[in-house]
């Protein structure tokens, strides 16, 4: 029996890449994700070296993780409900040339 195709994969995981170094793009996470209100409202939970995570209702996860990769950086961001938040976040970095905007 093949085990069913996860639909939800394209939008848990997301990725891009901007003009934006590592620690500035660590930095715009912790703007753009903490000042939401209402039903998207989330916290800092963890941080580190090219990674920031958030919580937000009932304990969902936002995690962005960022890594220099050639002449820019390569964003990456994970989450099961804020996938809409995430995609919003990526829209608003500077795209880095010659690179696919955010999926």
């Amino acid at each position: 029996m093949t085990p069913p195709v996860n639909s939800q994969r394209g939008r848990t995981l997301q990725e891009t890449e901007t003009t934006l170094s590592g620690p500035e793009v660590i930095s715009a996470a912790k703007d753009f994700f903490t000042r939401r209100n209402g039903i998207y409202a989330s916290f800092l939970d963890k941080e580190g070296p090219g990674y920031v995570t958030f919580r937000g209702q009932g304990g969902e996860e936002i995690v962005i993780g960022a890594a220099a990769s050639g002449p820019g950086t390569k964003v990456s961001g994970s989450t099961y409900l804020y996938d809409q938040q995430v995609a919003r976040f990526f829209s608003g970095l500077p795209t880095a040339a010659n690179v696919p905007a955010a999926s």
